[in-house]
C-alpha cells in the first residue's frame, strides 16, 4: 500500500485543494500558506434565514475558495470533499455541537446527478459526518430540475426558481427531529430556506445549516 501511494504521488503529485500548488512533505490536502491565509469567517459566519434557525460556514466564498469550490462542483474534483468535510466539521463542532439530531444535505435533481455523475453536497455531508463520528442521511428529494441558482440573479428570482421543487423523502425519519442540512455554498440563502420550509412542513422540529463557504453580503 505504501509503495502504491508513493507511486501515485510520483505520477500525480498531491496539490493544495485551494491554490493548487504542490504540497510539501507533511502537508495534507491544504498547504500551510492557505491554512494561514484563507478567508475564514468569525464565529462560523453565523447567519439566520427564512425557515432555518442558523447557518454556519468556515470560509467566505471568494478568491481561491471560490475557484476551488467551482472545480469541485463542475470539474469532477471530488477528492476535495475530505478536506472540505474537515473544515465544515470543525465549524460545526465549534458552533452547533449538540444542537442537531440528523445530518443531511441539499440534493441534486436526478437529471443533474446523471449529468454530473455525483452529488457534491452529499459527498460533503458524508465527509463532514465521518469527521464528526456520525452519519449523513437523505431527507429530501429534488423531483424537478430547474435552472442553476447562480444564473437567476436577484434573491426574488432565486426563490421563485426553486419553489416547490423539493419534497420530503421519508416523513417518519424527520418527525420531531432537529436537522442539520449541509450544502456547498450559501449566497442569498434561497435554496436552504426552501429546503428548510419543506422539512418543517414535513414534521421536522428545527432546521439549521452548514456550508463550506458563504458570501460576505
Amino acid at each position: 500500500m505504501g509503495f502504491l501511494t508513493g507511486l501515485l504521488d510520483l505520477l500525480y503529485p498531491p496539490c493544495c485543494v485551494f491554490c493548487r500548488k504542490l504540497l510539501k512533505k507533511g502537508e495534507l490536502a491544504v498547504c500551510e500558506k492557505c491554512r494561514d491565509e484563507l478567508p475564514y469567517t468569525r464565529s462560523g459566519g453565523a447567519q439566520t434565514g427564512d425557515f432555518f434557525s442558523v447557518c454556519v460556514a468556515p470560509l467566505y466564498y471568494e478568491g481561491t475558495v471560490r475557484e476551488s469550490i467551482l472545480r469541485y462542483k463542475f470539474n469532477e474534483a471530488t477528492g476535495y470533499a475530505k478536506a472540505y468535510g474537515e473544515l465544515v466539521a470543525g465549524c460545526i463542532k465549534d458552533n452547533l455541537s449538540g444542537l442537531y439530531d440528523l445530518i443531511s444535505w441539499v440534493p441534486l435533481s436526478r437529471k443533474r446527478y446523471k449529468e454530473r455523475g455525483y452529488d457534491q453536497a452529499m459527498l460533503l455531508a458524508l465527509a463532514a459526518a465521518l469527521e464528526l463520528g456520525d452519519v449523513a442521511v437523505s431527507t429530501l428529494e429534488k423531483h424537478r430540475d430547474v435552472a442553476r441558482q447562480s444564473s437567476m440573479g436577484s434573491a426574488e428570482k432565486r426563490k421563485a426558481n426553486i419553489s416547490g421543487v423539493y419534497h420530503v423523502a421519508d416523513p417518519e425519519l424527520i418527525d420531531g427531529k432537529r436537522i442539520l442540512l449541509i450544502d456547498d455554498i450559501v449566497t442569498t440563502g434561497s435554496t436552504l430556506s426552501e429546503c428548510a420550509r419543506i422539512l418543517l412542513q414535513g414534521g421536522a422540529k428545527e432546521v439549521m445549516c452548514a456550508a463550506i463557504a458563504r458570501s460576505r453580503d
